[in-house]
């Protein structure tokens, strides 16, 4: 068997027209149903330049494939010219284990899986009548979470904080054609305007505190996939009505939920799975006056959906272009 090479530039052609949002469902289900194995991230944390590389991998039962993905993230690229995040996905047989595709994204699908699994979780968290959204952090994340919110909580009105101001205005300057964005000083400030919130940053500690948070507000996060990461205080998680994690065994040791636990301020009895809770109406959002928070770790049944959504795709396309030829 050949294995297919997938440029960048093929992967941004076709994933624009895949429903990635509906394939992250499917893939949060199957995991939270017992019908995907999922091991342990992988993770290497470099000291000198600083850098984070995360290795997730793992299958869906009787699926064709079994995937392997490379992610890394280096924060001191923008100083360089260079992107912050690099990686590749690798797709593997499941009955043979020959290698089926190399997926040269350079980080680009885990960004759209990321972003996917943000509108996904607003589907069914956010409150029906938005406010304003809020974006906390200013890189490809933010501007993809606003982007990807739109397909089923459209909302223009948009309030933005970075720690680096110019980063804030520059983003405005480029969705100013498409939303109506105000860049303020504070994360207390957005939470102030806004009912729907997503933190997208590489944080240590927390950004948004229990006080600054409206009733009636949804929090996804999604920047401390990590141990040492935290946007949210742990007295926020206490607050909340509704905890959801995309992946109770990873958040015993890495993102909100774990430092919230590691605190005491909750216990896991208070969490639920996202692909659990999107097959109980009683579990999602029942009334609008609810605080609800998603901690979004990153779950390989995202690499393998999107993976193999592009790999089809990818394959279609030219089996189309050699019949027409």
């Amino acid at each position: 068997m050949a294995t297919t090479i997938i440029p960048l530039e093929k992967i941004k052609a076709l994933v624009g027209k895949l429903d990635i949002i509906s394939a992250m469902e499917e893939g949060f289900i199957a995991y939270s149903n017992g019908n995907a194995v999922v091991p342990p991230v992988g993770e290497l944390l470099l000291d000198d330049p600083k850098g984070e590389v995360h290795i997730k991998y793992g299958y869906i039962k009787n699926d064709a494939y079994y995937v392997i993905k490379i992610a890394s993230g280096f924060y001191g690229n923008s100083s360089l010219g260079l992107p912050t995040g690099q990686g590749m996905m690798l797709l593997f047989s499941q009955n043979t284990g020959e290698p089926v595709a190399i997926l040269l994204d350079e980080g680009h699908l885990t960004d759209i899986r990321t972003a996917a699994a943000g509108a996904l979780v607003a589907k069914y968290f956010a409150p029906k009548q938005l406010k304003a959204i809020g974006i906390i952090g200013t890189g490809i994340q933010a501007r993809l979470q606003l982007l990807h919110f739109q397909e089923h909580n459209p909302c223009k009105e948009v309030y933005v904080w970075g720690r680096n101001r110019s980063h804030a205005e520059k983003l405005t300057e480029e969705l100013k054609d498409s939303f109506s964005i105000h860049v303020v000083d504070s994360p207390a400030e957005v939470a102030a305007n806004c009912n729907l919130i997503v933190t997208t940053t590489p944080s240590k500690e927390a950004l948004l505190q229990a006080s600054d948070i409206q009733k009636g507000t949804h929090i996804t996060a999604v920047g401390a996939d990590t141990e040492y990461k935290q946007e949210l205080a742990s007295k926020l998680l206490a607050k909340a009505d509704i905890v959801v994690s995309d992946s109770i065994s990873q958040s015993k040791n890495r993102g909100e939920i774990y430092q919230a636990v590691k605190d005491g301020s909750i216990t896991h009895e208070k969490v639920i799975e996202l692909g659990a809770a999107i097959q109980n109406p009683k579990t999602c959002r029942t009334h609008e006056d609810q605080i609800t928070i998603a901690d979004l770790t990153g779950v390989a049944v995202q690499d393998m959906k999107i993976a193999e959504a592009v790999y089809k795709s990818y394959t279609n396309t030219l089996k189309t272009i050699n019949n027409e030829s």
